[in-house]
């Protein structure tokens, strides 16, 4: 699998991202209490937890698609404002059905481009996912699959330094799924971002992250690394050893609220 450069040679890859005292609350609903959290430059963070925990929250405070009641978030390098280097890519494509598949990833880079450079770079970007020949489609012909790697070229067509994955394959068939995942792997490995993924997906965490982040009662309450050398064998006794510790940690009384 090859990866389109182009405008994506030039600028720094990955940012580390660092995550102090963040606490969010809804009303009086507290969601998020005191999270302590730090990514390298580079790293593929995951962050798992029980439904309702307050992972896809965590995630829209990194992407500055919200902010914290209290608390800092610091990506490296961003002296004016984080979003411009976040990028988040959701479990739905969100893809205008009105808008080709060009036009669909040139929006990830926001009204100030150029409309002949944004349609370049769009072109790059889906080079880059493996879609350099549907460029001209209309979402509508496109598959499930098809439509999430548009949504992922968008995500990458400004070149962030920090991409947050919100369950992002969650709506796709397990061959797919698989797919995508190596996609993204492969994606990461050559761009050089950090990811932060979001997945209910235990082995699926294990399969992409370096390190695995478990929240619970709104904070971290432990990490597990992932020392296993790429790509993953999921049918490892050394992957298994992983997923079932996280499993068991994630399943105990004590976690069960």
């Amino acid at each position: 699998m090859s990866v389109e450069t182009g405008f994506f040679d030039a600028g720094p890859a990955g940012a580390s991202l660092t995550l102090r005292g963040i606490r969010k609350a809804f009303g009086a609903k507290s969601v998020l209490d005191g999270v302590d959290l730090h990514a390298p430059c580079g790293q593929f963070l995951a962050i798992v937890g029980r439904s309702g925990c307050g992972k896809s929250t965590l995630l829209r405070l990194i992407a500055g698609l919200d902010e914290p009641n209290a608390g800092t978030i610091e990506i490296a390098g961003a002296s004016d404002g984080r979003a411009h280097l976040a990028r988040i890519m959701f479990q739905e494509p969100r893809l205008l059905p009105w808008a080709r598949v060009d036009l669909n990833v040139a929006i990830g880079l926001g009204p100030t481009a150029g409309k002949e450079e944004a349609l370049e770079r769009s072109r790059h970007a889906l080079a880059m996912v493996g879609l350099q020949d549907r460029d001209g489609d209309w979402p509508s012909v496109l598959s499930g699959g098809q439509k999430q790697r548009v949504a992922l070229a968008r995500a990458l067509v400004s070149a962030p330094r920090v991409l947050a994955l919100d369950e992002p394959f969650g709506a796709l068939d397990a061959l797919t799924r698989i797919e995508m995942q190596r996609l993204i792997e492969h994606v990461w490995l050559s761009r050089g971002f950090t990811a932060i993924l979001v997945s209910h997906d235990v082995a699926e965490a294990v399969a992409l992250a370096d390190r695995i982040a478990l929240i619970e009662m709104g904070a971290i309450a432990e990490n597990f690394s992932v020392d296993l050398p790429r790509p993953r064998q999921r049918g490892s006794a050394e992957f298994a050893h992983i997923v079932t510790a996280i499993l068991d940690r994630l399943l105990a009384p004590s976690a069960v609220v």
